[in-house]
């Protein structure tokens, strides 16, 4: 008996402006980063403001104490350039601590469980976050507005505390178990015992005094100033081997993207630690194989050779299947800055702590290491983190023109591709491009299909790969997360939020 599905269509239209505009997965902090354009902020003071105030609103994907990366380019620019600052495994670190334990399930990247799978779960699953200083290094950098003004609509959000929607309350009752366990998300999340109703608003008095600290402070207070000694304190008392010392010598790393031609523009991507080379992998050999503008169903043929060869090369680097709890967020201002941005407490809920202190949800930033040996993502003192976000930017004749990433794992990677392609060389708009019926291929010669897909395109599919026909649905997600905006030669901006996310959302000023 074929199986039931949900009886509905998902859309969500295309916000369309000559102003500035952001999209991101929760409609309030995209609103918070417009509030920074329309006081004469740019691109990069609005995803600031955006991601400081998603802590507020969907604290299970992102915080002050998370990783990830940013590009940014614009007119005025030379080029793209990233920041990277992705999680850091603690100095000292001791490997011996995280013994392999056959009993406990593989961790979400597919890496073997530990002993009380504290990869995964609790204050030794801390890795050193690189958020705050990443940001403060995009805001040094480029930034118009005071450090304050950027903080203060997340301030607003925590003093008028979480509101609870459907989907809160059911990333929170995922959770619970781990976070009944500790005293400070339970005090938090977990109100009279339970997940809340939706309705509900949850105090966030905490984070408000953490956000007050850090407006007044700067971002340096994080990591050397009392706000480092109250979070580092309360990692000490958990059991975390994190110290001051880990967070005095973080520093994000401000490079030049990777870049590569396709479909007449060019490709932008973080370099080595990120899923962009996976993506350029995959979009070269679309290239090659439709050099020229194509329809749809061809371009995804090929896409999934693409992604199946790229993800099948990088398989050594870092495996994973799809979960994970990431955001991402696209700006571009009226002057045609584009800032992408993708970062991430890991898991959901990170490592299912909360500081006591500060009211911040700790990353569980160690899971992205491998606990074996001689790996190339082993887990050792002071390594780097190897992910799957996969912020872009893609420019024509020096000019950004589209900024997307996107959430989901592995699955980060073939969501950007496909929007790219489709948008680049199908003629699609972006509306048309995020709306489109969705596959996913990561290595192991299996396609994941959205059964909309034309016939043809999945018999074609079917003579080179296992096919699975996934409906779309709200919940549980079957593809990643994506967002965009984007900028036609008339100046006119574009944002989409990923169309099944249910708070993502779109807003415009400047």
């Amino acid at each position: 008996m074929t199986a039931a599905s949900e009886q509905w269509t998902i859309t969500k239209p295309a916000l369309v402006s000559r102003r500035g505009v952001v999209a991101a997965q929760h409609v309030l902090a995209a609103r918070a980063g417009v509030s920074c354009l329309s006081a004469g902020g740019n691109a990069v003071d609005a995803a600031i403001a955006t991601a400081l105030a998603l802590q507020c609103v969907e604290p299970w994907m992102s915080g002050l104490t998370a990783s990830g990366y940013l590009l940014v380019a614009g007119p005025q620019l030379p080029g793209v350039t990233a920041v990277e600052f992705s999680g850091v495994a603690p100095l000292a670190l001791t490997p011996d601590d995280y013994p392999i334990d056959p009993s406990v399930p593989p961790t979400f990247l597919g890496f073997p469980g530990v002993t009380g799978n504290r990869l995964v779960v609790g204050w030794q699953a801390v890795a050193v976050p690189g958020a705050v200083a990443g940001l403060a290094a995009a805001h040094e950098r480029w930034g118009r507005l005071a450090w304050p003004e950027l903080v203060a609509p997340a301030i607003a959000l925590a003093d008028g505390g979480m509101a609870v929607d459907w989907h809160a309350t059911l990333a929170i009752a995922m959770a619970m178990p781990d976070l009944a366990r500790d005293t400070a998300a339970a005090a938090w999340l977990l109100p009279g015992g339970a997940p809340p109703e939706p309705g509900r608003r949850l105090p966030l008095p905490t984070l408000a005094r953490t956000l007050r600290r850090l407006a007044e402070d700067g971002p340096a207070d994080f990591y050397e100033g009392r706000l480092a000694a109250d979070w580092i304190a309360d990692a000490r008392a958990g059991g975390s081997c994190l110290s001051l010392d880990d967070l005095a010598t973080y520093r994000p790393r401000i490079v030049e993207a990777t870049s590569q031609t396709h479909g007449g523009a060019v490709l932008h991507v973080v370099p080595d630690v990120s899923g962009g080379g996976r993506l350029l992998d995959a979009m070269a050999l679309v290239d090659a194989r439709l050099p020229g503008s194509s329809e749809p169903s061809a371009i995804l043929d090929a896409l999934a050779d693409g992604l199946d060869r790229a993800f099948s090369r990088h398989q050594r680097r870092l495996a994973g299947p799809r979960e994970g709890s990431t955001t991402h967020i696209s700006v571009v201002d009226a002057t045609g800055m584009m800032v992408s941005l993708t970062f991430t407490l890991l898991n959901r809920f990170g490592a299912r702590v909360v500081s006591p202190s500060t009211g911040l949800m700790m990353n569980n930033g160690l899971s992205w290491f491998d606990p074996r040996p001689g790996r190339l993502n082993s887990l050792s003192p002071g390594a780097r983190a190897l992910t799957n976000m996969c912020p872009t930017i893609v420019t024509r004749a020096g000019r950004p023109i589209l900024a997307v990433g996107a959430s989901g794992g592995s699955q980060i990677v073939p969501a950007v591709a496909q929007v790219i392609a489709l948008w680049l060389q199908g003629g699609l708009n972006l509306e048309q491009a995020m709306h489109h019926p969705r596959l996913d291929a990561t290595g192991g010669g299996t396609v994941r299909l959205d059964p909309e897909l034309p016939e043809a395109l999945k018999h074609s599919l079917a003579q080179r790969f296992r096919t699975v026909e996934v409906p779309r649905t709200v919940f549980p997600r079957p593809f990643a997360a994506p967002g965009a905006v984007a900028r036609d030669p008339a100046g006119i901006n574009s944002a989409l939020a990923d169309i099944t996310y249910p708070m993502a959302g779109m807003a415009e000023g400047g």
